[in-house]
């Protein structure tokens, strides 16, 4: 199976934004954690990040027929994005959306998700050990549409 990681705006600065919040953990950690975990349930895997909308439509594009499923984080763009949730549509590929806080208890805002209008699973509030629970979710899909 290969998945795809996409990261949105501010991911990158994670162990320096808000760590009372988002933890102590750096990006660097998340993605090499993220890369040894693939290589142990034998899953190949590609990470990114952008802190640009279109940067981040064009990558869940360029996953059509290339990725199995996509794991995303998309940041701020959770609350905002339409352009993100139509490309997800438009590839038709099973995606599971990642918070790393827990957004439900945090400003009201942030409880509005258009990526989870399309997304078959949603993990939040626990830390970067959700995105391996999003790789098990996906896992267990066997390469099939929950979406």
């Amino acid at each position: 199976m290969k998945i795809l990681v996409i990261n949105g705006p501010n991911l990158n600065m994670l162990g320096i934004r808000e760590p009372d919040i988002y933890g102590k953990e750096t990006y660097e950690s998340l993605v090499e954690k993220l890369h040894s975990y693939c290589k142990e349930k034998g899953v190949e895997v590609k990470t990114y990040q952008s802190n640009h909308e279109g940067d981040i439509v064009d990558t869940i594009q360029s996953a059509y027929k290339r990725f199995d499923g996509i794991v995303i984080n998309p940041g701020a763009y959770t609350h905002t994005s339409i352009a993100i949730l139509d490309a997800l549509k438009a590839v038709g590929l099973p995606a599971v959306e990642v918070h790393i806080s827990d957004v439900d208890s945090r400003e009201p805002f942030r409880q509005i998700s258009y990526v989870g209008l399309y997304c078959f699973k949603t993990i939040k509030g626990h830390g970067t050990n959700g995105y391996f629970e999003a790789i098990d979710a996906l896992l267990n899909t066997n390469g099939e549409s929950k979406c």
